[in-house]
């Protein structure tokens, strides 16, 4: 019998609610995106962004519903985002589905933001079976979190490496801030680095060269990223002109640094895919819409023959759908705990078990 959930997802300046059939099948999927709220300040402002969520969520819930020709009767379980993200908007979002969840007389499910992005690759209809791809590996990319997961099998997690500073998305945000493009980077720096020439400029790829100290950090230093030091040798280059970059010269800086990001992501990817076999490997986030990092992902790929899974674009931003779908899982294989009692905001991937 089918199962639907309906989730929501609150963790930074997205307000979304879907509604997921048997954990791929998208019914709804409605979000009301904050950037113009934030624009002004270059990056996301968590007060603004909660009273925002305060005044959109009832609404994006409606239009969810009305999407998915739902109503709450029909809904089999309420599925939220309880960590990792900022405090103040985990709350709303959590708050609203513990109230629908206890007046509705319906399960709810805690989901890890993580777990959902990791779980957005198989809500395609030409998606394989779980079974059929693991072990897999996932390059996790996004705003505010740059890991490579290895995934034994659903919800069996080891975490393999991590930023030891900026994620790849607060990265490419710096980077439009100092050519003074705007925000979001990611997609500013994409359209502005188009026709530029990737190759101008050698930017570090981070974590390159010899360990000259005592490495502090638990995981792998080859399986580790770090963009401040990319974000800072821009801002160098740029200090070091006397002009303004523009035209054909701004092209070639954000294509160069857009290169940067890419091919750190990628070698830290291919090393894996060299340590440990696995069946399959996966890329999701926000980053992972990037049209430079998909290219270089499918070309590994193709050179080593291990099947890639990308995230459809419209599920590649925060979203509730693969809140609800990951979700799903967790009651398919009967994982589901007492419901959160709270948010985390610190919230690590765990295993299921």
């Amino acid at each position: 019998m089918p199962m639907k959930i309906l989730g929501l997802e609150s963790s930074c300046d997205e307000t979304a609610a879907a509604i997921v059939e048997n954990g791929r099948k998208v019914l709804s999927n409605a979000i009301y995106s904050q950037i113009e709220k934030h624009r002004p300040y270059g990056g996301v402002v968590p007060e603004i962004a909660s009273r925002n969520h305060v005044e959109k969520l009832p609404g994006i819930i409606e239009e969810a519903l009305k999407d998915a020709g739902e109503t709450y009767d029909s809904i089999d379980a309420i599925a939220v985002t309880y960590g990792p993200g900022l405090a103040s908007s985990l709350l709303i979002g959590f708050s609203a589905a513990k109230t629908l969840a206890h007046r509705l007389n319906k399960p709810l499910i805690g989901v890890n933001h993580h777990e959902g992005h990791l779980h957005s690759v198989f809500m395609k209809e030409d998606a394989p079976a779980e079974k059929d791809v693991y072990p897999m590996l996932g390059l996790l990319v996004s705003g505010g979190d740059s890991s490579l997961v290895l995934m034994h099998g659903t919800g069996k997690y080891e975490l393999l490496g991590s930023t030891i500073d900026d994620a790849a998305g607060e990265a490419l945000d710096k980077a439009a801030a100092v050519l003074k493009l705007g925000y979001p980077g990611g997609p500013i720096i994409q359209k502005t680095a188009e026709g530029g020439n990737p190759k101008a400029i050698r930017f570090p790829r981070g974590l390159d060269g010899i360990d000259r100290g005592k490495w502090i950090y638990k995981y792998d230093r080859d399986l580790c990223f770090s963009f401040s030091g990319l974000k800072t040798s821009l801002l160098t280059y740029v200090k070091k002109m006397d002009h303004e970059p523009v035209g054909d010269e701004l092209r070639d800086i954000a294509a160069s640094y857009q290169e940067a990001v890419a091919d750190a992501l990628t070698i830290r990817v291919k090393r894996a895919l060299e340590r440990f076999p696995v069946k399959s490997f996966s890329c999701s986030g926000g980053v992972s819409m990037n049209k430079i990092l998909r290219e270089k992902l499918t070309n590994l790929s193709e050179v080593t023959g291990i099947p890639l899974l990308l995230c459809p674009p419209s599920l590649c931003t925060d979203n509730a759908a693969m809140i609800a779908g990951a979700a799903y899982e967790k009651v398919r294989m009967g994982k589901v705990d007492k419901e959160p009692i709270d948010v985390n905001p610190n919230l690590k991937l765990a295993d299921w078990d």
